[in-house]
């Protein structure tokens, strides 16, 4: 996979410390994601990697470092020449650019599947109700989805809802796309065409995606780098082919062989 354009980051991550109450979940944490990247999270459960995708979405705040997305800060904001904390109002318009979907699909149930899909596009980007109508049926064509846009959620299987809020995700035209073990509630034969959907998405637009999985597979297709985390720190960061066949550090090592050998 050709590595995108390494210009201005797209995220940035600069000195970052998050806490919960003593305990330390993100140690001074360094790194950048270039426009158009694709960056796939992995390590042991509790080692900070879903804390990340949160920070970004702003659902948490950090207590130490700055976080930019797309040159803009997301963690403070800059106002007479220094940074300080966010206005709600600024968090909004920077939020608008960075899309998320979770485990659970978290899609409204009182809503039909259009309606899920044209909410944020209408209230938050101020599209037209035809314009927003309009990409959610491109959208859900694209997922497969197009002949069940008059449903509710609980008439669709799990990998229809998942289906749904990637195309609910992509509607708001995000530049940033954040991944949160979106396969793991799904049945496994289920697994795989959600992950082929990711992958056409990956390759036919040019957002940048942070995701974080267990699905080693997907993680060597689909990204330009991964990152294995450990205690809140990034033990290793490399292309894919380097990670999975030559990883620098023994911990690596030993969490790829128990994920693999599962």
């Amino acid at each position: 996979m050709s590595t995108p354009d390494t210009t201005e980051p797209m995220i940035v991550f600069d000195g970052v410390e998050k806490r919960f109450g003593s305990n330390v979940v993100l140690k001074d944490l360094h790194f950048t994601v270039a426009p158009g990247e694709h960056v796939t999270l992995i390590g042991p459960s509790g080692s900070g990697k879903t804390t990340i995708l949160r920070l970004l979405m702003t659902l948490e705040q950090c207590n130490e470092g700055t976080i930019s997305v797309g040159g803009r800060y997301l963690s403070h904001e800059m106002r007479g020449g220094k940074l300080g904390p966010p206005r709600e109002k600024y968090l909004r318009d920077v939020r608008k650019h960075i899309g998320m979907v979770f485990q659970q699909f978290n899609l409204f149930p009182n809503m039909t599947v259009r309606g899920n899909l044209i909410e944020g596009p209408t209230r938050v980007l101020g599209l037209s109700r035809d314009e927003a109508n309009g990409r959610a049926e491109e959208l859900l064509d694209l997922v497969g989805l197009k002949e069940k846009i008059d449903a509710h959620p609980t008439q669709l299987s799990g990998g229809q809802q998942q289906r749904v809020a990637i195309a609910r995700a992509l509607a708001m035209r995000p530049d940033v796309l954040l991944l949160d073990e979106v396969t793991s509630a799904l049945d496994p034969e289920l697994v795989a065409g959600v992950l082929k959907l990711l992958q056409d998405i990956g390759d036919t637009t040019d957002i940048t995606i942070l995701c974080v999985t267990h699905e080693m597979g997907f993680a060597r297709d689909f990204s330009h780098r991964v990152m294995m985390f450990d205690g809140g720190r990034v033990l290793e960061d490399a292309p894919p082919a380097k990670l999975f066949t030559d990883p620098d550090h023994q911990r690596t090592r030993d969490f790829l062989h128990a994920v693999l050998n599962h």
